[in-house]
């Protein structure tokens, strides 16, 4: 199944029995619908989640210039793209809430800095 987004689908789980679909848009029940964001890693300390930050301009019009902001976004790790550490750049998608502060899944993995 496709989830509508120009992702590379990743490859099966090694053990469908104890693989966690419910949570997969991959090969799960698991929609994606909403916003997409591309940001880079920052925490990887949590289990099945990560923190993405993204850095964004906003206009100053008092000042006719820019400033620059940052939003961080809990996300949660589907098992097939398991191995993310700090400093990787990922694309994530928005979801059901999966829990008090996720509301997003990790879809692409882009290794090092953006």
């Amino acid at each position: 199944m496709a989830i509508g987004l120009d992702v590379a689908r990743p490859p099966e789980p090694d053990d469908p029995e104890e693989y966690d679909y419910e949570t997969c848009p991959f090969h799960g029940e698991l929609s994606v619908r909403g916003q997409v964001i591309e940001g880079e890693v920052v925490s990887a300390a949590m289990d099945k989640t990560v923190v993405v930050e993204r850095e964004y301009d906003v206009p100053v019009p008092k000042y006719d210039r820019y400033m620059k902001r940052r939003s961080r976004v809990p996300a949660h790790v589907p098992g097939v793209l398991a191995p993310i550490e700090v400093g990787d750049a990922v694309k994530i998608a928005e979801t059901r809430p999966l829990s008090k502060t996720k509301s997003h899944v990790v879809v692409e993995v882009n290794g090092g800095e953006r």
